[in-house]
């Protein structure tokens, strides 16, 4: 089994030209064989290289049901199931340390970790360490689901994939909306007490067909069984934009019955 080290990591984020800058980071831990300090030491590493890391701390613990069986039209939800007697659910904090199993290691440690900043978003939340961690993360809010990877973009940020592929890519669901799509209506607990609409992503499944659009872009390093790929955030969002606008079917996936992928093509749901 192959054996990293922090030195290890600290070298391939000096390799890929990203010290000192914002990075949002999806990442397999198993990916790398084993590491020395686990997802902690990962996390340690890039701040040691003045690095702020930002990760997806998705948190679906919060969804609630709608309040009334109606809701925006082409939206990729069923209202038929929902229930007069639908209750307002737990309510979301910054402050939880509640995120969902699938996340993965590192940004659980990252959501773990005392002094780091958490979005106000009840199910796709982002958080972050580092120096520029407020900056990115306190724009965050339910309707605006993306804010961070959108001043992440703007920042002269990057992506990196940590033993991951392009499914894994939450920006290119701003690449969508870029492109005119409407991000999907969920529903959460406000601290009010209200149920309330927020924005989310949809089906990611088909993001690997832009492979071929984004691999000028990428670059590459190897850290132990691991391959990461950094990619520039501003240019794959004004990339995927420009692809998608000339094949909105580049998104869908394999499942031609996904509602997601039928309701995401056509524009997203039709709000107000």
């Amino acid at each position: 089994m192959q054996h990293v080290t922090s030195l290890d990591i600290r070298s391939a984020i000096r390799d890929l030209g990203i010290s000192g800058l914002p990075v949002c980071v999806h990442s397999s831990l198993r990916s790398f064989g084993q590491v020395e300090g686990g997802a902690e030491a990962v996390v340690e590493a890039f701040l040691a290289e003045s690095c702020t890391l930002l990760v997806p701390a998705f948190s679906w613990a919060f969804f609630v049901s709608p309040r009334a069986a109606r809701g925006p039209l082409r939206n990729a939800f069923d209202y038929g199931r929902v229930s007069e007697s639908s209750r307002a659910g737990p309510i979301y904090t910054p402050m939880t340390d509640e995120i969902d199993a699938s996340m993965g290691a590192v940004p659980r440690a990252v959501v773990e970790r005392p002094g780091r900043t958490r979005g106000a978003h009840p199910l796709s939340s982002f958080a972050a360490v580092g120096p520029d961690a407020e900056v990115l993360v306190g724009a965050q809010a339910p309707l605006d689901a993306f804010a961070p990877l959108r001043l992440l973009a703007q920042g002269g940020g990057f992506v990196l994939l940590i033993g991951v592929g392009l499914t894994s890519m939450t920006l290119l669901h701003l690449a969508e909306a870029c492109a005119g799509r409407e991000p999907f209506r969920r529903w959460a607990t406000a601290p009010s007490g209200d149920v309330i609409e927020v924005q989310t992503g949809g089906c990611s499944a088909g993001f690997g067909a832009f492979e071929r659009v984004l691999a000028p872009l990428a670059r590459e390093a190897v850290v132990g069984a691991s391959r990461w790929r950094s990619y520039p955030a501003g240019a794959v969002v004004e990339e995927a934009t420009r692809a998608l606008r000339a094949n909105p079917q580049i998104t869908h996936c394999d499942n031609p019955a996904c509602e997601q992928c039928r309701d995401a093509i056509a524009g997203g749901p039709l709000v107000a």
